[in-house]
């Protein structure tokens, strides 16, 4: 990362590039892509862009509207280690073809518009931005819908269902239910597979830090990255879930950042860890202030936690993450901040002591969310709290699952679907549309797409497990 046009034009030659892939995110937040011949390449096709049908992706332009022109950025150029044929792979962001003009659905687009409002407030100069998105790692998943019937299974090679399962052999080995964090191998079987996900993510230059088995059975992994600014970042996360889920496929195995695909278990979330820095300087440290937090730390917390309940229509989006986020399996259901307690919404993590390592740990996302218009929306949030002083109230550094229910009344807790949070938002998103950063026809877009598409179809289809409850009635 880090070149410019002039320096793709000659990678391509030097590395004898067959194809260019121009990859973009939709509105939900998957990548799209196509591809043209490398022999195309010139300086001039990043400046002039390449056309596309943008009434094909979801959440952009209506069929009356639909050329688009994709602007590649050239820091963003890799070569794509997941294909054989030799291919340069670049980020693009969305213009429209008449005026030229940046497209305002593009999601890239509104993350760039919240870096340049951080700047504009004079509080920061820069944002940075660590997310942990966990994975499953699935053996065999299937699912279908109908009129009449509707399933899923899911299989893994170490789900604990398994165990009494006739192998010829069954050598055992498999985590319990919430057991499997840390085992070393034999039961923990990914331990190669994590490696050779963390190898071909510093292949493509992501700075990978750590990689671990999760909590829960069936596979489930985390893999963290180094900060990095807050469009960089969430450009990474696009690339890093490519890799995981490329890299397991050709491996024989599929990856699925569902935030809650196993009952029973801990559900995959994307904890966020977020700092803003001013002239190289950490602005949320203070020695003096409760773990180590400065007052502006503290009034960017009080930012997230006032606006949660909007903030979840961008950063836990699908029906199924509420259910994730219940008691009892680790989730932050509780809007209160704590040093060390992963049961807050808000942690402040206490691994280190210098100024540089002060952040906070934002923990209520999960990685079905879009990274682009989440890390925008968190910002938007805690910057309000800055400029308006919202105090997040006491720390509780109580374990909030075993408050006794006088105390437990006082806490506030997430909502618990999606239609509650996507009401929340439009009732709630004027500190959004500071700058420009969001418009009013995203936020419109946004609750339309999520109600029509999701809510809507999910809330209209007989569950199976109401088979179980109603049909004898």
């Amino acid at each position: 990362m880090g070149m410019s046009a002039i320096d793709v034009v000659q990678l391509v030659k030097d590395r004898d590039i067959k194809m260019l892939d121009f990859k973009f995110v939709d509105l939900p937040g998957i990548w799209q892509h196509y591809s043209i011949p490398a022999h195309r390449i010139s300086e001039s096709l990043f400046e002039e862009g390449i056309g596309f049908d943008g009434s094909s992706i979801r959440g952009f332009a209506q069929i009356q509207e639909s050329d688009m022109l994709v602007f590649p950025d050239p820091e963003t150029a890799f070569v794509d280690t997941m294909l054989e044929v030799p291919t340069l792979s670049l980020t693009c962001n969305i213009r429209d073809p008449l005026t030229l003009e940046p497209f305002t659905r593009d999601p890239r687009y509104i993350a760039q518009k919240a870096e340049k409002y951080l700047l504009s407030t004079g509080i920061g100069e820069v944002s940075y931005w660590g997310p942990e998105a966990e994975f499953y790692i699935f053996n065999d998943i299937r699912f279908d819908q109908g009129p009449n019937f509707g399933f899923y299974y899911i299989d893994s090679r170490e789900g604990i269902w398994n165990s009494g399962k006739d192998e010829k052999p069954n050598l055992g080995y498999r985590p319990r239910h919430k057991e499997g964090y840390f085992p070393v191998p034999p039961m923990d079987t990914f331990q190669d597979l994590r490696s050779a996900i963390m190898l071909a993510m510093e292949a493509v230059g992501i700075r990978a830090e750590v990689h671990h088995h999760e909590v829960a059975t069936a596979g489930q992994a985390e893999i963290d990255m180094k900060y990095d600014s807050l469009v960089r970042m969430a450009d990474k996360v696009m690339l890093f879930k490519y890799i995981v889920k490329n890299v397991c496929r050709k491996a024989g195995f599929s990856a699925s950042f569902m935030p809650k695909p196993i009952f029973q278990d801990n559900g995959s979330g994307m904890h966020v860890h977020i700092s803003i820095w001013k002239g190289g300087t950490n602005l949320f440290y203070d020695e003096r202030g409760y773990a180590g937090l400065s007052p502006t730390a503290r009034y960017f917390i009080g930012g997230l936690l006032y606006h949660a309940p909007a903030l979840l229509a961008f950063a836990a989006p699908s029906t199924n993450s509420y259910r994730r986020l219940v008691p009892g399996f680790e989730a932050p259901v509780n809007l209160v901040y704590s040093q060390r307690n992963r049961s807050a919404a808000v942690r402040i993590p206490m691994y280190s002591k210098t100024p540089a390592s002060k952040r906070l740990e934002f923990r209520c996302p999960d990685p079905s969310c879009n990274p682009y218009l989440t890390f925008a929306a968190l910002l938007m949030a805690g910057l309000d709290g800055v400029m308006n002083k919202i105090d997040p109230g006491e720390a509780m550094d109580k374990n909030l699952y075993d408050l006794p229910p006088e105390e437990k009344a006082m806490v506030k807790s997430t909502p618990s679907s999606l239609e509650e949070v996507l009401r929340e938002l439009e009732a709630d998103h004027e500190f959004l549309l500071r700058g420009d950063v969001f418009t009013p026809d995203v936020i419109e877009t946004w609750v339309r797409y999520k109600t029509d598409h999701e809510l809507d179809p999910v809330r209209l289809r007989p569950h199976p497990y109401e088979f179980f409850l109603y049909y004898d009635i």
